[in-house]
């Protein structure tokens, strides 16, 4: 951590990779979403992955990864944990198809030449810039959880960072089982391996996790392949981006689009992809929806005459 420490990168807004979203499923559904707020590809082959298990504060390159491909300018990468073999049982269990369809990439097939993303919800990730045969040398990009801390053993939903102070065993938790997507407003990586505590939710939203009848946890990917970011100015029209807003948000339920008259459609999709709302629009600046006991991560996109978009995201609890 000292040698990580040193070598500390202090980055200025979107000028560097960091993780998009993380997602820690059921089984050997893993999976890192990095996100580029750049405007220029960036090859992924100059990064690492590493793993510091169970409030490990070291490291090996049997810990670690080296990433492989490359992400565009505003666009995200998808890297998943390899388990694809449809007959695999425990630890070889396959990820599931519909994570499957969302990867970029696959990494770590063998556990015991890289353990990289075999992550618990208790375990800190890295995104480093370097080589696995330098990972003291390498140049933090991004963390997610806190080095050097376990917070549970990451069998419990219960367990792993949680969303009250001091985030570790003091509530409910929100790293195992689940999906976090970092919020629009964060425009750089965590590149402190010192930080005082992880507030999960502080720079992450949580998406409800899918629950079967029997009340089990499955996590939830469907979110996975784009990254709504204020890095992100060609995505949309500069004026319309900054005049749009959501208000409440957080919702309970009913929320209002203000300043929507530029745009002719006006769709809502859950986290899991499905229309859940869509309306067409004549010229009325703002517009009432009301998801009133459907709690999540929603996504409102406008969409004006010539086909531009603003992608607003608004949370129902």
């Amino acid at each position: 951590m000292a040698t990580f420490a040193a070598s500390v990168s202090y980055s200025q807004n979107c000028t560097e990779l960091f993780i998009s979203e993380s997602v820690e499923g059921w089984s050997n559904n893993k999976a890192l979403e990095i996100y580029n707020p750049t405007n220029a590809s960036i090859d992924l082959s100059q990064y690492i992955v590493v793993r510091y298990s169970n409030g490990s504060t070291s490291a090996t390159a049997a810990n670690a990864v080296q990433l492989s491909g490359t992400v565009a300018a505003h666009d995200v990468f998808v890297a998943v944990l390899e388990k694809l073999d449809p007959n695999g049982t425990g630890q070889e269990a396959p990820i599931w198809d519909s994570l499957q369809v969302r990867a970029d990439g696959y990494f770590c097939p063998d556990y015991n030449t890289s353990d990289a993303f075999y992550w618990n919800g208790n375990d800190a990730v890295v995104l480093a810039k370097g080589t696995i045969g330098n990972i003291n040398g390498a140049v933090l990009v991004d963390i997610f959880g806190k080095i050097g801390e376990n917070p549970g053993n990451g069998s419990d939903p219960l367990e792993g960072w949680t969303v009250n102070f001091p985030y570790v065993q003091a509530g409910v938790g929100v790293t195992v089982d689940h999906s976090l997507i970092r919020k629009a407003n964060i425009l750089k990586g965590e590149v402190n391996p010192t930080i005082s505590f992880f507030n999960p939710l502080g720079e992450y939203d949580s998406i409800p996790a899918v629950v079967d009848i029997a009340g089990t946890l499955y996590g939830n990917w469907f979110s996975l392949g784009e990254h709504v970011c204020d890095c992100n100015p060609l995505a949309v029209k500069e004026v319309s981006q900054a005049k749009v807003a959501i208000f409440p948000n957080p919702s309970n339920g009913e929320f209002f689009v203000n300043n929507a008259e530029e745009f002719t459609t006006i769709t809502v999709v859950n986290s899991l992809g499905q229309v859940v709302r869509e309306i067409s629009n004549n010229h009325k600046a703002v517009l009432s929806f009301d998801l009133t006991g459907r709690r999540g991560v929603y996504f409102v996109k406008l969409t004006d005459q010539f086909g531009e978009t603003v992608t607003k995201r608004v949370i129902v609890k």
